[in-house]
């Protein structure tokens, strides 16, 4: 996949954050964790990769808008992407 270096060093720290909050909820579960606990891990990690997602797919719509002489950022597209979520 290619992605810009700008993008690709965020997405990999949420990823990666992801992936470490995603071995917590294993553990819990493991231990038999409360379940308003694991729930509330799971559903962090499920925003971080919702994130990640969004961040690859704003890198995508700013080249795309970029070739359409489009003036907004990354931030500004993955904001408004983020509002339709």
């Amino acid at each position: 996949m290619q992605v810009n270096e700008e993008t690709r060093t965020p997405v990999l720290n949420r990823l990666r954050r992801a992936q470490g909050q995603l071995s917590g909820v294993i553990s819990m579960i493991e231990e038999g964790r409360d379940c308003k606990e694991v729930v509330t891990q799971l559903a962090a990690v499920s925003r971080a990769l919702d994130r990640a997602g969004f961040k690859i797919i704003a890198s995508g719509m700013r080249d795309c808008a970029g070739a359409e002489g489009g003036e907004l950022t990354e931030a500004e597209l993955e904001k408004l992407f983020l509002a339709l979520a």
